[in-house]
């Protein structure tokens, strides 16, 4: 499912699965079409683009597989901030999460990683930049909501306590 409302190509886009619904909606953020996760869906565009926005600093989290072993001094330099060709990126949280590139046939370990901005492609770019190229990359949480068991296309309605938090951190 690519992260549009309707794609020009043809492919499965979040439009088709919100089909039936009669309101306009609006996806918060984008994931790159070799990107998976949470993404939320709003019929409020306003609140899109306040949780969207990086000033309001509301969190999103990936999960990240990457080549080689990512040792604790690169954590700090993602936690110390990155500067990319269009500028700084803060990392919020990091810590690796799983993978054992010691053992035979692997090279490769999990990271976990928070940050606030959603500029294109900036978590491949931010973990290539300090020698780790992202094999496959999950966006698990925004703000409160965590992707939980979802699979891919399968949604759920927010709880209400989900909602009240995503709007306090948009500042609404």
């Amino acid at each position: 499912v690519v992260s549009t409302m309707s794609d020009p190509e043809g492919r499965r886009a979040l439009g088709d699965l919100v089909a039936e619904r009669p309101e306009r909606l609006f996806h918060v953020g984008r994931l790159d079409t070799d990107t998976e996760g949470l993404i939320i869906l709003t019929n409020d565009g306003d609140f899109a683009q306040h949780l969207a926005h990086p000033s309001h600093e509301v969190d999103k989290t990936y999960v990240a597989e990457v080549d080689g072993e990512v040792h604790v001094r690169t954590i700090r330099e993602l936690l110390a901030g990155v500067t990319l060709e269009d500028g700084p990126v803060t990392v919020t949280q990091a810590r690796v999460v799983g993978g054992d590139p010691r053992r035979e046939g692997s090279n490769r370990s999990i990271v976990e990683l928070t940050i606030h901005e959603g500029r294109n492609r900036i978590v491949r770019r931010l973990l290539a930049h300090v020698g780790h190229p992202v094999r496959r990359l999950t966006r698990t949480q925004i703000g409160p909501v965590t992707l939980a068991r979802l699979r891919s296309g399968e949604m759920r309605e927010l709880a209400v306590a989900e909602l009240g938090e995503l709007m306090d951190s948009a500042q609404l």
